[in-house]
């Protein structure tokens, strides 16, 4: 895999609502398992904080945004689905990639090593 970046989020909620709190949760979740320490997470409450939602230009909540690394990404939602979080936080995506280049490498090799065989 290619090497780690460091991550900066925020998570915009809006209080203790359900969704905001499995946002949470879900995030969290994510972090430790996948992150491994390399992220710093803001948690902002915009019914606190309306101003930083409102120069962020967040619409809905809960909302999370990866700043850091580029490009800024947004997902709008309670983060349930996993794959969708991991690809916008382009997580997924370096995976994926990084699995599509050694599986194409090793099919060339294969092809290359595999005997001829004729229809006569």
């Amino acid at each position: 895999m290619s090497p780690r970046k460091t991550y900066i989020l925020k998570l915009y909620v809006a209080g203790n609502t359900p969704n905001s709190m499995r946002a949470l949760k879900t995030l969290r979740n994510i972090l430790e398992t996948e992150f491994r320490g390399v992220y710093a997470l803001k948690v902002i409450d915009v019914l606190k904080n309306p101003q930083l939602a409102e120069d962020d230009k967040i619409l809905a909540t809960p909302t999370l945004a990866k700043i850091l690394p580029p490009p800024v990404r947004r997902i709008i939602g309670d983060l349930s689905d996993r794959e969708r979080v991991l690809i916008g936080l382009d997580l997924l995506y370096d995976e994926l990639s990084d699995n599509m280049l050694t599986s194409s490498f090793l099919n060339d090799s294969d092809e290359e090593s595999a005997p001829a065989t004729s229809d006569s």
